[in-house]
C-alpha cells in the first residue's frame, strides 16, 4: 500500500477556544447515533407501510429520512472540526443510540408513533447536547443542536397529528 492510501485518522486538537472537545465529541456521537438509526428505521417504515394514508406517509418519511441522513454528515462534521474521531462500524451506531426497534413489524399506526416517540427523544438529547455545548463555550455545536432539536419536535408534532387526530 502507497504512503498516501496507507495514512490512518487520528484525533487532532483544534485551537478553536472550546474546552471539552473530547466530552462534546462524546455527546455528538450519540446524536449521531440516534439521527443514524432513526434515518435507517425511517427509510425502512417507508418501504414498508399500508393502507389508506400510504401515499401522504411514504412521502412524509421520504422527506424526513433524507433530513436525517443530511444532519448525519453535518454531526459527523462536527466531531470531525472538533478534532475527534467518528464512529466507523454499525455496532458502533448501534450501541451508541438510545433508540430502539420494535419486537413485530408494526401497522402504520404503530410506525407512526414509534418514529414520534424517536423523534422526541432525539430532540429530549439534541436539548442535553445544546446544553453541554453552553457550558464549554461552543456555539457551533449548540446552535447545530438547537436547529436539529427544533426539527425533531416538528416531526413529532406532524406525527402526533397523524396518530392522535
Amino acid at each position: 500500500m502507497t504512503t498516501i492510501l496507507g495514512t490512518k485518522p487520528r484525533p487532532a486538537s483544534p485551537a478553536t477556544g472550546v474546552d471539552g472537545e473530547r466530552a462534546l465529541a462524546t455527546a455528538l456521537g450519540g446524536t449521531l447515533a440516534d439521527t443514524y438509526r432513526l434515518m435507517f428505521k425511517t427509510h425502512a417504515y417507508h418501504w414498508n407501510i399500508t393502507g389508506p394514508l400510504f401515499y401522504s406517509l411514504h412521502k412524509l418519511t421520504e422527506a424526513q429520512y433524507e433530513d436525517l441522513f443530511a444532519a448525519a454528515d453535518v454531526l459527523a462534521e462536527r466531531i470531525r472540526a472538533l478534532g475527534q474521531l467518528t464512529a466507523m462500524r454499525f455496532a458502533d451506531i448501534a450501541e451508541g443510540s438510545v433508540l430502539g426497534d420494535l419486537d413485530q413489524p408494526p401497522d402504520a399506526g404503530h410506525m407512526v408513533d414509534d418514529l414520534r416517540a424517536d423523534h422526541e427523544t432525539v430532540a429530549t438529547r439534541m436539548h442535553e447536547l445544546a446544553a453541554l455545548a453552553e457550558e464549554h463555550g461552543d456555539i457551533v455545536t449548540a446552535d447545530i443542536a438547537t436547529q436539529r432539536s427544533t426539527v425533531h419536535e416538528k416531526a413529532a408534532w406532524m406525527l402526533r397529528a397523524i396518530v392522535t387526530g
